[in-house]
């Protein structure tokens, strides 16, 4: 299950995305998906990867013997997440102890009651059985060889109603042989100031080793991990993305970000922090959640620019607009063009697409014109990279990228009697000096639209066979004359290996539709190389 390869000790990061995290409300995962990102995770190079709660439910259980037979854990030592005995009963002979035994795990963390009000009212014992609970739980790991981990359970909050008490337990679990005691912060409550201070009394109270895990219920998770580093703890819990109950928990990417970046504490394996985005984008698929587009670091927002005057800057130097390097996190820089748009933001965005402006100051000029007066009729290009480069090509050729001329196109929905609806498409276009008609149902009209325009041009260009509309956004814009509206319509296209993004707006949505559906393959065309061969 593991390798040789020794963990550094002197800090650890310790992802709990497969029990915390799990917790989200909309995540749902199979023992295949926790494999798959338990790989994701030891890739990456934490040092500690909680699986959850062998014994508690079937799927932990199995994940677990899985775990130890199919991964060869190259960075991660493996975690199972359990309880501190029952009251009333020895720690060697409690069911939920021996699970987390068999479960073949070489670190356990236990969590246990910290809060004097939690003992008396949730365990309903006494605080001297808690005291006991924690002291023989931990000795009996021990000595089954298994290194722990105490997670202090609202460990905050207790200190702030009896913080003698709340401080007796770390005692307790550090004199047992704890190797880290864990100060929690379940309800989320805490700001950056407090833990700094509660973490820095602790340590020179206790001596034991501290670490912290930070719920986000402030939007604070990962200041207050950092506040808890400051104040002297060791140990992280993090979730990757941040996933987790209510609003999520400290969120690993930007925490292990400031930690190797901000604090030059390496707490990775060399090179590791280069995969970050790729990591938290490919586990962000694996939990079937979109990926933040503004998440710090790894968001494709996250080093994304806008206005003008920030491109000018970065034009000189983008050190000037941007915290770090983005490739050091995995990321890139990305010039966004809107009506915000100046001729820096221009120059270096046709510098992104691979089309070259020169020095052509009145080329640029009449771009960012035309970028503005499209704006201003409800185009956008931030989203539509694909549409823009269109653009962008058309002003520098001096004419239009076509592959096909149309000549018209219709599309019916209609209604029957037996409540179900058909909907068909009909396209007239011209393609390499001949006039094709082509007809086609759909699923809705744009479908129909979608499949009658690839009927009547694939002959003519194969490559778009492999073409395939895999989004599709509609906005209404602002009324006009009454109940007429604009509408926009944003389309992402695939064809099998990369994606793109174009824009048409028009008075109705199949209009909108239509004008993104022949840039989407205006622009596959051009990628895949063909050459254009109409006027």
């Amino acid at each position: 299950m593991t390798t040789d390869q020794p963990v550094d000790d002197g800090f650890h990061v310790f992802d709990t995305t497969l029990r915390d995290g799990a917790q989200r409300e909309g995540i749902n995962l199979t023992v295949a998906d926790k494999l798959t990102i338990a790989r994701h995770l030891d890739d990456f190079g934490v040092g500690f990867i909680e699986g959850g709660w062998p014994g508690a439910n079937p799927r932990d259980t199995e994940f677990f013997a899985r775990a130890r037979a199919e991964i060869d854990f190259r960075h991660a030592r493996l975690v199972a997440f359990g309880a501190t005995r029952r009251a009333g009963i020895q720690a060697a002979d409690d069911p939920q102890v021996k699970a987390l035994l068999a479960s073949g795990a070489p670190v356990i963390t236990l969590v246990a009651k910290s809060h004097d009000r939690h003992v008396e009212l949730a365990l309903r014992t006494t605080l001297d059985e808690n005291l006991a609970m924690v002291r023989d739980t931990v000795a009996h790991l021990r000595e089954q060889g298994r290194r722990v981990f105490v997670d202090c359970e609202h460990f905050f909050d207790g200190y702030a109603a009896n913080p003698q008490y709340a401080k007796a337990v770390v005692r307790a679990a550090h004199e047992a042989g704890a190797d880290v005691v864990v100060l929690c912060d379940t309800n989320g409550g805490m700001l950056p100031p407090q833990v700094r201070t509660v973490v820095s009394d602790v340590l020179a109270d206790t001596g034991a080793r501290l670490g912290i895990h930070a719920q986000d219920d402030t939007g604070c998770a990962v200041a207050n991990t950092l506040a808890a580093v400051d104040g002297g703890a060791t140990h992280v819990q993090c979730t990757a993305n941040g996933y987790g109950e209510r609003v999520g928990n400290a969120n690993l990417f930007p925490v292990v970000a400031a930690l190797e970046l901000k604090y030059d504490r390496r707490v990775l394996p060399e090179g590791s922090l280069a995969e970050m985005t790729r990591i938290s984008h490919a586990i962000a698929e694996v939990v079937n959640l979109t990926p933040s587009t503004h998440q710090p670091y790894v968001g494709v927002s996250a080093f994304a620019h806008k206005a003008g005057l920030h491109a000018s800057a970065i034009k000189v130097d983008p050190d000037l607009y941007q915290h770090i390097d983005p490739e050091r996190v995995g990321n890139t820089m990305r010039m966004l063009v809107s009506d915000m748009a100046g001729r820096a933001s221009i120059e270096l965005k046709g510098k992104e697409l691979g089309v070259d402006l020169g020095d052509d100051r009145e080329l640029v000029g009449r771009v960012v014109d035309r970028v503005k007066e499209r704006e201003l009729r409800g185009y956008t290009y931030e989203a539509a990279d694909a549409s823009f480069e269109l653009l962008l090509r058309e002003e520098v050729e001096g004419r239009p990228l076509r592959y096909f001329r149309t000549e018209s196109w219709r599309a019916i929905v209609e209604d029957r009697p037996d409540g179900t609806h058909a909907n068909e498409a009909t396209v007239k276009v011209w393609a390499d000096g001949e006039r094709i008609v082509a007809t086609a149902e759909g699923n809705g009209p744009v479908n129909a639209l979608d499949r009658a325009l690839l009927v009547a041009l694939e002959r003519i260009h194969p490559r778009m066979a492999k073409f395939e509309l895999v989004d599709y956004k509609v906005r209404i814009l602002e009324g006009r004359h009454g109940t007429e509206s604009t509408t926009r319509v944003l389309i992402t296209t695939s064809d099998g290996d990369t994606e793109w993004s174009t824009v048409g707006v028009g008075e109705n949505v199949i209009e909108a539709s239509w004008q993104a559906l022949v840039d989407a393959y205006t622009y596959g065309l051009l990628k895949a190389g063909v050459r254009p061969t109409e006027k």
